[in-house]
């Protein structure tokens, strides 16, 4: 059975940085897109980045283009989100997913993990 578990979490100061991990187990997630959406309290989970099978193709929301990267290492099959700047509507739970196709839309990906709260104070 295959498991996504995100970690990296925590309390940060706007204009402060996390990086958020997710370890994949149960299956070899190398020929997978990941992804990382996030959902705020009292909102819709959104998309916010993915990353292709070989790292060569990756996609960001508007909202965090410039200031996040996603990065993954299929050795270690884990995927990685490193959030700079960090704003206070930046704040949400983050959950790491994986599909073999993936995409924009939610419905789409197979995979989620369980999520880790991102707090951004002003």
């Amino acid at each position: 059975q295959a498991h996504l578990v995100e970690s990296g979490g925590g309390l940060v100061q706007a204009g402060g940085s996390l990086r958020l991990s997710c370890a994949a187990s149960g299956r070899t997630f190398s020929s997978y897109a990941m992804g990382w959406f996030r959902q705020a309290p009292g909102k819709e989970r959104e998309f916010v980045a993915c990353i292709s099978w070989s790292g060569g193709s990756t996609g960001y929301a508007d909202s965090v283009k410039g200031r996040f990267t996603i990065s993954r290492d299929n050795a270690k099959n884990t995927v990685y989100l490193q959030m700079n700047n960090l704003k206070p509507e930046d704040t949400a739970v983050y959950y790491c997913t994986a599909d073999a196709y993936g995409g924009v839309a939610l419905t789409i990906w197979e995979y989620w993990g369980q999520g880790t709260q991102v707090t951004v104070s002003s």
